[in-house]
């Protein structure tokens, strides 16, 4: 899973975002996780100018048109943490909002959602990079020498759809229950016996080939393996 070297490729643009592939997996996994939707407008955030610009090449925007600021972030965890970090934030007008509520169960002007996943069944490892990426923390454990990784979300309905995802995935990835952030969210975190170094290598398999991934979460998930298994992870992505 390097990071450095050649830069990363960029996506090539879909016909249609409704299209059941890995970039449209990956898109809308970071749309759910960090993003909303309206009725004629997708909006998504990311922190990341790789991820921007693979994200806006999807879409069949130009990589200039994400605007970017530097935005303050309460914790997941703790509320009275804040960060200050960068965030770029791309809009897609038109009927893909709409299309994507109906197809995809996706909440549209914060109505409920009901989270249809089934047409990126082949793609499920992007689907969740996307959504670990949008919604995901990872941290290494001091005391325990071991990764923390967890999915945090004001929408209790999406979390447990995420915990679906990873009950299907190969190998399969064991999480703990949900549970309630102190800022009135939800999050659930990879169990104590998860191999965080195969979930890594399934979520992140062939993404230096495809450009969809947040070369700044790749990076911190790489070197919290790497600190807790105590040995390079750098070929993880392919």
């Amino acid at each position: 899973m390097s990071d450095s070297g050649p830069e990363s490729p960029t996506p090539e643009p879909v016909a249609d975002l409704l299209s059941a592939t890995a970039e449209t997996a990956y898109f809308w996994g970071r749309v759910v996780g960090d993003g909303e939707l309206t009725r004629d407008c997708v909006t998504v955030r990311t922190e990341d100018e790789t991820s921007a610009d693979a994200l806006a090449a999807i879409a069949g925007a130009d990589r200039t048109d994400h605007e970017h600021r530097v935005a303050a972030r309460e914790s997941a965890h703790d509320a009275s943490v804040v960060r200050f970090e960068d965030e770029y934030e791309l809009q897609v007008f038109g009927a893909p909002a709409e299309r994507a509520g109906a197809a995809l169960g996706l909440p549209i002007d914060g109505q409920p959602g009901g989270y249809r996943f089934d047409a990126f069944s082949e793609h499920h490892a992007q689907l969740v990079r996307g959504l670990l990426e949008a919604c995901g923390t990872v941290c290494f454990r001091e005391s325990s020498g071991s990764v923390g990784v967890s999915f945090v979300h004001d929408d209790e309905a999406l979390l447990r759809t995420v915990r679906s995802l990873l009950d299907a995935a190969e190998p399969r990835v064991p999480t703990d229950d949900l549970s309630e952030t102190s800022s009135g969210g939800h999050w659930f975190g990879l169990a104590d016996d998860a191999d965080a170094a195969a979930f890594a290598e399934w979520a992140y398999a062939g993404s230096d080939e495809t450009g969809l991934y947040s070369a700044e979460r790749r990076q911190k998930l790489r070197r919290s393996v790497e600190r807790a298994t105590g040995s390079e992870v750098g070929a993880l992505s392919r």
